[in-house]
């Protein structure tokens, strides 16, 4: 059973850093690419982070880049987020979710992907003083 687990949620200041992370079992992650989404109350789930299934590339939101970085360790499970310098406005319920694509695949127009392997449960992250 392919399942993820996001982790590493929770409320920071405005300017702060987080690292959110997302543990893969029952399945081999470098066999797929993984997302990172959000969710804010009464918006839409956007797309914030995309990385191949080597880790070689990676994509982002024009409203993360420069302060989200994504990366993957396959021997551990595990993909990574770290966020830094946070923004009242990133303040939303983070998931990621796992796509079978080739492994050459550069993570290109990640936003528009659907039918997903596999979705954790969401991690909540608070920006706020």
């Amino acid at each position: 059973q392919l399942q993820l687990v996001e982790s590493g949620g929770g409320l920071v200041q405005p300017g702060g850093s987080l690292r959110l992370s997302c543990a893969a079992s029952g399945f081999t992650l470098d066999a797929y690419a993984i997302v990172w989404f959000r969710q804010a109350p009464g918006k839409e789930r956007e797309g914030v982070s995309c990385v191949s299934r080597s880790g070689d590339s990676t994509n982002y939101a024009d409203s993360v880049k420069g302060r989200f970085t994504i990366s993957r360790d396959n021997a551990n499970h595990t993909v990574y987020l770290q966020m830094n310098s946070l923004k009242p406005e990133d303040t939303a319920v983070y998931y990621c979710a796992a796509k079978r694509r080739s492994l050459l695949w550069p993570c290109s127009d990640y936003s528009l992907l659907s039918s997903f392997a596999s979705w954790g449960q969401g991690t909540q992250v608070t920006v706020s003083s």
